[in-house]
């Protein structure tokens, strides 16, 4: 990769708890202080959270909203996609590698594409999968908002992900 890294912070809107939205605020914070765009869906709970901690270190963000509603999002660049959950690959194939905070379907679903294109995925809490014969799919798990940091750089520093 080179060059600043894109983020995803993927979580709950509405439905998020509050520790989510805490590590997503942290997260964020320290996407920002090491030199990480960030990017969300850009609605409330951990895509807000996320924004916000970004921008409290002067981090750049990028919301890229379901609706036609640019005013949604207090992100950096704010694009109006009116996609709906479709945004969700947009959202995806814009990211060299995505962290996700707790869990709500729509993050599942990005979780999902992510896997499925080969974007590094690090999550904080939320989703436990099984594949089909129930047996567990291995995400990479981090215990706090710095771990999944720290995981997530060092895993799109590496040159056999091709991000």
């Amino acid at each position: 990769m080179t060059g600043q890294p894109y983020i995803a912070v993927l979580g709950p809107g509405e439905r998020a708890t509050t520790a989510d939205v805490a590590a997503a605020r942290e997260v964020g914070r320290l996407l920002a202080k090491a030199g990480a765009t960030v990017l969300s869906g850009g609605l409330g709970g951990v895509m807000a959270a996320a924004t916000e901690g970004a921008a409290s270190s002067g981090g750049v963000t990028v919301a890229l909203l379901p609706g036609t509603d640019r005013s949604a999002s207090a992100a950096t660049v704010v694009l109006s996609t009116g996609l709906g959950e479709l945004r969700n690959g947009l959202l995806i194939r814009a990211a060299d590698a995505v962290i996700a905070i707790g869990g709500s379907w729509g993050t599942l679903s990005e979780i999902a594409l992510a896997r499925r294109t080969g974007v590094p995925v690090v999550c904080l809490g939320g989703w436990q999968v099984s594949d089909p014969t129930g047996a567990n799919v291995e995400l990479a798990q981090a215990g706090s908002p710095a771990d999944a940091v720290e995981r997530i750089l060092s895993l799109i520093n590496r040159p056999e992900t091709g991000r």
